[in-house]
């Protein structure tokens, strides 16, 4: 099982290109870290790689095949800001239910409290409502999660937190992932490798 970008390009309207001919390849239980400067394209990169964003040039496929947006997708992205993740209009409990029902022991893993789930998002700090973000992106068919700057907007604690149920729940699965940062500490510690975009 490998999720792989091939020579892929991309630009807006009719700008300069923002990256061409890129290749990535993440296996199973495989970390990849992505850094560099801003403005190079990382989070349209990670867009791509979710099925968010389609690439102007080359591909992007699983397990040798072209990626389809029928059905739960195997590819989950986690955004850096979650409150854009989220619609305001709907409570948490319908939030996390959106593609599947996640099991208990998991919204213990991720600290995820009981009376939460019947609150509206603005009424949870940016450390919960990312946990319910992450929560719903760990479903059970997930082979690859896409986290773009996940936890930069929540101190260490929360941050310490959540990569360590993401990280435990992943090498549980064998599911890859790609981490999108500028902390180089946090990529030593997760990453098996780092590649500079």
């Amino acid at each position: 099982m490998q999720l792989k970008a091939n020579n892929i390009g991309f630009r807006y309207d009719r700008g300069p290109w923002l990256f061409r001919g890129v290749n990535l390849s993440i296996g199973p239980g495989e970390v990849v870290g992505v850094t560099g400067p801003s403005g190079r394209g990382k989070t349209t990169l990670c867009r791509i790689l979710a099925s968010y964003e389609s690439p102007l040039e080359g591909e992007v496929t699983f397990n040798g095949a072209p990626l389809t947006k029928k059905g739960y997708h195997p590819v989950q992205m986690v955004l850096q800001h979650p409150e854009k993740a989220v619609n305001s209009r709907w409570k948490m409990h319908r939030i996390l239910n959106e593609g599947y029902q996640p099991d208990e022991a998991l919204l213990e893993l991720l600290g995820i409290q009981q009376e939460w789930l019947t609150r509206w998002p603005h009424e949870l700090s940016g450390g919960e409502l990312q946990r319910f973000c992450v929560a719903r992106a760990l479903g059970p068919n997930t082979r690859f999660l896409i986290a773009d700057e996940m936890t930069t907007m929540l101190d260490a604690i929360t941050q310490a937190q959540i990569w360590q149920a993401v990280t435990e729940i992943a090498k549980k699965r064998e599911m890859g992932i790609v981490v999108v940062s500028h902390e180089a500490k946090l990529m030593q510690r997760l990453c098996h490798r780092v590649i500079e975009f």
